[in-house]
């Protein structure tokens, strides 16, 4: 009896040894396909990254060559601004999605040039209007419901005269001095001047309700008002011929041979951008330097997200 005792307590802790031993197999394997696995995680994730890097750089590199050939000759400025697409639309869902992070594929060219602003510069006063009301120092009346409806929709110039001669020159340049845009806009003894670049950063913050955009019922006004506006043959017709059913909500302006045009740019598959283009010679008048806006817009629609 006792033999056979000592006999099943051998027999147990061989068994119990061999299944330990099978457990530390099964462990080991077990790792063995999680570091596999990782590991090719890993190198999809590096094979992407490199793939996205690739595209910007290709990207970037058209975009650029094309913009300087476009301002060449001094009489254009362009700056591009790409925004992050939509949350939850089928851009932000795509494989190659961080190669639209916002910024990550600025472009411009002559876009520090200072230029003849024409009523691009209304976005400037707005800027300054909407600042004061936070002070309480500007408020919605009839009259300025109007004034500012007419501004932006038909680009009237009275309300933006009387704001001017209501807050003074100087107390608006020191205001958008302060937020580092191009200063000064406004002069006494010239037409209002700025550049691309200045521009484009207006259009961030209001993209983003910061700065002096940052109180929401306001922002959404002006958003609203500039996606009615009526010019509508630059930027937007550029957009949409580039993709049928892209929104712009744009500001522009017209003096003289000067066409320029100032917008947010929204795809219907949820990417966004920033386009600033300022327009002066090539015996422009009226409105005839647009179709160039529309041109250099589709142009770098194309180049950026395709057709």
């Amino acid at each position: 009896m006792k033999r056979r005792k000592k006999h099943l307590k051998k027999s147990n802790i061989f068994l119990f040894s061999i299944v330990v031993v099978i457990i530390i197999i099964l462990g080991i394997r077990s790792n063995q396909k999680n570091t596999i696995a990782s590991n090719s995680n890993n190198q999809k994730q590096s094979t992407q990254a490199q793939k996205v890097s690739n595209q910007k750089k290709e990207i970037t590199k058209k975009l650029q060559k094309y913009l300087d050939k476009v301002t060449a000759d001094g009489t254009a400025s362009v700056s591009f601004y790409n925004l992050s697409p939509k949350k939850n639309s089928s851009a932000a869902k795509k494989s190659n999605a961080s190669l639209y992070k916002e910024g990550n594929l600025a472009v411009s060219s002559n876009a520090s040039t200072p230029v003849t602003s024409a009523s691009t510069y209304k976005l400037f006063i707005t800027a300054y209007l909407f600042n004061e009301a936070k002070s309480n120092n500007f408020s919605w009346t009839t009259s300025s419901i109007n004034g500012f409806y007419n501004m932006i929709v038909y680009s009237q110039n009275d309300f933006a005269e009387t704001e001017l001669q209501t807050y003074g020159i100087s107390s608006i340049d020191s205001f958008i001095k302060s937020q580092n845009w191009y200063s000064p806009v406004f002069t006494t003894s010239s037409n209002a001047t700025t550049t691309a670049k200045s521009l484009q950063e207006l259009l961030l913050d209001l993209f983003h309700g910061t700065g002096a955009f940052s109180d929401t019922t306001n922002r959404s006004k002006l958003l609203s008002l500039m996606g009615k506006q009526v010019y509508r043959t630059g930027i937007p017709a550029g957009a949409t011929e580039a993709m049928k059913g892209t929104t712009v909500t744009d500001k522009v302006g017209f003096l003289d041979d000067v066409n320029n045009d100032a917008g947010i740019v929204t795809l219907p598959n949820g990417q966004r951008y920033i386009l600033v283009i300022m327009t002066h010679g090539h015996n422009q008048s009226g409105f005839s330097g647009f179709p160039r806006i529309a041109k250099i817009t589709k142009k770098v629609q194309s180049i950026v997200y395709g057709n």
